[in-house]
């Protein structure tokens, strides 16, 4: 493990504080109080092999909220969802999701849609839910492309999952960049 990286050896995570649990499920996804409930007692009462292993277990807890058919594990879900700012958000808080955005400013077209008003139109298409995407260094045009494929889709289902996994990929994007 590189000494600079926030996340601590994988086989530590079940002895630290819940305060230290959360800080890594921040750092892998946003800070997220409902996210904590969710998870912050996973990762004491398992070990994992990995960083990738902790964020599939996540993943597997979230795709259950999405299975359900309960109201409240719905609005619990897309509580967790809405934790990641929508693309092209002016204001941020999370760091590495502004460093993870900010190519999608750089090639803007003035003939295309802004990213605000597509953010509204999947909100009205998916009400509870929030767009999210692995920008993963892709163009703006590219992410406005399927995020527009997505609102044609209609598909609320398909859309928590592809949510989910969005944010699975970039947990582990950033867990791979910080060295982990």
């Amino acid at each position: 493990m590189m000494t600079s990286s926030p996340f601590p050896a994988i086989r530590s995570v079940p002895g630290l504080s819940t305060a230290q649990r959360a800080a890594i499920l921040d750092d892998l996804f946003e800070p997220c109080v409902p996210l904590h409930t969710l998870s912050v007692s996973l990762l004491a009462e398992k070990t994992f092999d990995s960083y990738d292993d902790l964020i599939s277990s996540i993943g597997v807890q979230l795709t259950d909220l999405a299975k359900s058919t309960s109201t409240s594990d719905s609005k619990w879900l897309e509580s967790i969802l809405a934790a990641h700012p929508r693309l092209g958000q002016t204001s941020i808080e999370s760091s590495q999701s502004r460093a993870e955005q900010a190519q999608l400013n750089t090639d803007a077209d003035a003939s295309d849609p802004s990213l605000a008003d597509l953010n509204a139109l999947y909100e009205q298409t998916f009400p509870g839910l929030r767009y999210i995407v692995f920008v993963d260094g892709r163009s703006r045009s590219t992410i406005m492309d399927d995020m527009q494929e997505r609102i044609k889709r209609g598909d609320p289902v398909a859309e928590r999952n592809a949510a989910i996994k969005a944010m699975c990929a970039i947990a582990a994007d950033r867990a791979r960049k910080a060295g982990v």
